[in-house]
C-alpha cells in the first residue's frame, strides 16, 4: 500500500495520546509565555548533559470529525494531543525522548534521556550528523491566513451543512450517501540552541462526500466521490463564490471556494452517466487530466521518487525507494520530461496544505525548482542531508505529525507550473482528435521504485474530433513515469490553476502521517496505453 492509500484509511490522523474535549477547550490557546518557558528548560536541560544540539517542539493537536449518512449522524469528535518532544545532537549522533506530562522536572527529564539516547546510538554510528547552519530567528510567530476559523463555527452549522448535502444527493436518486467534514489546527512551538523560539496556527480543512447508486436491473453501482480539495484554509473554504468557480466543462470545478450542495447534485447526475457509461477499448488515447485527477499522478511519480532519503534508500517505507538516483542528478541533464514539464516544490502557496512559515526544524520555508524544462535539476532535504547536494542550507522539508513523533524528511508542495500561453481546457480538447478527458482520484498503482503505474479516475469522458461525446468506464492509463512525462504537450494556463492533495500521506516506521497539496493546470499528454479494467479473459 502506498503511502496516500494508507493515508485514506487513517482519517482523521490523531496522534498518540489524544483525547476527548469540549469544543470550548479547543478555542481556549496554551500561552506562549509559559511556552517559551518550558521550552528553556528542555533546551538547558539537554545542553547540561552534553548535547552539541537541540531542538524542542511543544505541539497542541486539534481534530475535529463530523460524519453523517443518509438522514442521521454518525459521529461527532473532536480531540486534542499535546505535550513536548526534544531532539539533541550528542557525540554526533541524534536522539529523541517525548513526554506528554508538562511540569518542569518532567520536561527536563524529557531532554535529558534524549542525550542519553543520543550517545548510545553514538556508539553504532558510521558518520557524525552533519547538521546545515541555520540562524535563528529569535520570537516569531506565523499563522494560516484563515477567514473563518473553523473551529468557531457551531458543530450544529456543520451538521446541516452535511444533512443538507445528503438530502439534495437523495433528491438526485442516491441509494447511499456520506459525507463528512474534517478539520485541524496544529498549534506548533519550535525552539532551539540556534535562536529560534517559533509559534506557529495551522488550519486544514476537508469536506468531502460519497455517492452510491444501484441498478436494479443489472444490480450494478456506480460512486462518485466529492470533488472537493483538502486545503490549508478555514471555513471559508465552503463558502462558494462564482469566480472560484471553472464552469463550461462536463463537470464544474473549484479553486479556492468550494459549492458542496452544487457538487453534490452534479455528483447524481454523473452517476447516473457511469451506470450507462460504455467500456473503453483498448489503446493509445491522447489524455486530458484535470488537476483533481493529476495531482496524485504528480504525488506517486514526482513527489516520492524526489524525496531524497528514498533516493539514497534510507527510506523505503510505504512507497519503495526511488529511480531518480544520484547520478541522474549529478548529470545535470536526465530528461525526466518534456520541456513543459517545470515542477516546482513549495512550502509557501496560500490555502495549500503544506504551508508554513517555518519547518519542524527552524528553517524558514520557501520555493525552488525540482524539474526545470524537463530537466531534474534538485530533490527534497532537511539540514542532515543539505550536505549531500553540496547545498549552504535546507530546503525546509523536516516535519513531524505529533510531539511525540521524530521530525524527518517529508514531502513539501510539489506542483507542476501551468504554461505561459493563454489556453483553456475547452481550448485544449478542441485540438485532440482521439482522447480522454479525466476528473478525479480513484485506484492506483505504483512499483517501489516510483517508476511503472497505472491509474484510473472517477470521471472518464470520451473526447472525439474536438468533442466531448460521452462517458467511458473501466478506463486506465498505464506508463512509465519518464515517458508519461515526457509526453507532456499542453499545460493550461494560470486561470485553470488548482489545488488538489492528501490530508494524510503516509510514510515512515513507526508510520507518520502529513498533509501536503498538488497544484497543476489542465494538462495533456499524448499517445498513453489505456487499459480497460473490467475486460475479463476468456
Amino acid at each position: 500500500m502506498t503511502g496516500v492509500g494508507l493515508g485514506a484509511s487513517m482519517l482523521p490522523n490523531i496522534p498518540a495520546f489524544g483525547k476527548m474535549i469540549s469544543v470550548e477547550e479547543s478555542l481556549t490557546p496554551v500561552d506562549v509565555a509559559l511556552k517559551k518557558k518550558m521550552a528553556d528548560v528542555a533546551l538547558n536541560a539537554a545542553k547540561s548533559r552534553g548535547a552539541t544540539y537541540a531542538d524542542v517542539r511543544i505541539g497542541r493537536y486539534l481534530n475535529q470529525v463530523v460524519a453523517t449518512r443518509e438522514t442521521r449522524v454518525e459521529n461527532i469528535s473532536n480531540s486534542e494531543s499535546y505535550g513536548l518532544g526534544v531532539r539533541v545532537i550528542a557525540n554526533g549522533s541524534w536522539g529523541f525522548a517525548a513526554t506528554n506530562n508538562m511540569d518542569d522536572t518532567s520536561i527536563a527529564k524529557a531532554a535529558e534521556a534524549a542525550v542519553a539516547i543520543a550517545k548510545g546510538n553514538s556508539k553504532l554510528m558510521e558518520e557524525p550528523v552533519q547538521l546545515a547552519a541555520q540562524k535563528g530567528y529569535g520570537e516569531v510567530n506565523w499563522k494560516t491566513p484563515v477567514e473563518i476559523n473553523a473551529f468557531e463555527v457551531p458543530v450544529a452549522d456543520k451538521v446541516d451543512l452535511l444533512l443538507k448535502v445528503n438530502s439534495e444527493a437523495m433528491k438526485g436518486g442516491a441509494k447511499y450517501i456520506s459525507s463528512n467534514l474534517f478539520m485541524i489546527n496544529e498549534q506548533k512551538y519550535f525552539a532551539s540552541t540556534d535562536g529560534s523560539y517559533i509559534d506557529q496556527d495551522i488550519h486544514r480543512i476537508w469536506p468531502t462526500f460519497t455517492l452510491t447508486k444501484t441498478d436494479a436491473a443489472s444490480g450494478k453501482f456506480e460512486t462518485r466521490n466529492a470533488l472537493s480539495a483538502p486545503m490549508g484554509m478555514g471555513f471559508e473554504y465552503l463558502k462558494p463564490k462564482e469566480e472560484e468557480k471553472i464552469k463550461g466543462g462536463p463537470v464544474t470545478m473549484y479553486k479556492k471556494r468550494y459549492d458542496i450542495l452544487e457538487d453534490v447534485r452534479e455528483a447524481a447526475v454523473h452517476v447516473d452517466e457511469k451506470l450507462k457509461a460504455k467500456p473503453i477499448t483498448p489503446g493509445k488515447y491522447d489524455l486530458v487530466l484535470d488537476p483533481s485527477h493529476l495531482f496524485l499522478t504528480i504525488h506517486e511519480s514526482v513527489g516520492h521518487p524526489t524525496e531524497l532519503d528514498r533516493v539514497l534508500g534510507y527510506e523505503a517505507n510505504y512507497a519503495g525507494t526511488s529511480f531518480l538516483t544520484l547520478d541522474k542528478w549529478e548529470s545535470k541533464k536526465f530528461n525526466f520530461g518534456s520541456k513543459e514539464v517545470n515542477i516546482i516544490g513549495d512550502k509557501l502557496e496560500t490555502g495549500s496544505l503544506g504551508a508554513v512559515g517555518y519547518d519542524d526544524e527552524g528553517v524558514k520555508c520557501g520555493k525552488w525548482d525540482i524539474i526545470k524544462d524537463g530537466i531534474l535539476v534538485n530533490y527534497q532535504t532537511i539540514r542532515d542531508q543539505a550536505h549531500i547536494l553540496g547545498l549552504k542550507e535546507s530546503q525546509g522539508c523536516c516535519y513531524a505529525d505529533s510531539w511525540d513523533s521524530i521530525q524527518f524528511q517529508r514531502m513539501p508542495n510539489v506542483s507542476l507550473a501551468p504554461g505561459n500561453a493563454p489556453l483553456s481546457a475547452a481550448d485544449m480538447v478542441k485540438n485532440v482528435e482521439k482522447g480522454i478527458y479525466m476528473f478525479g482520484r480513484n485506484s492506483y498503482s505504483i512499483d517501489q521504485q516510483r517508476y511503472n503505474f497505472q491509474f484510473s479516475a472517477q470521471l472518464a469522458y470520451e473526447i472525439k474530433e474536438g468533442k466531448i461525446v460521452g462517458m467511458f468506464k473501466d478506463a486506465s492509463y498505464q506508463a512509465n513515469t519518464q515517458e508519461f512525462w515526457n509526453s507532456c504537450v499542453q499545460c493550461c494556463d494560470q486561470n485553470d490553476y488548482r489545488l488538489g492533495g492528501t490530508f494524510s500521506d503516509g510514510k515512515g516506521q513507526p508510520g507518520q502521517a502529513s498533509a501536503v497539496s498538488h497544484g497543476s493546470a489542465t494538462t495533456r499528454f499524448n499517445g498513453i496505453n489505456v487499459i480497460n479494467t473490467g475486460r475479463k479473459l476468456g
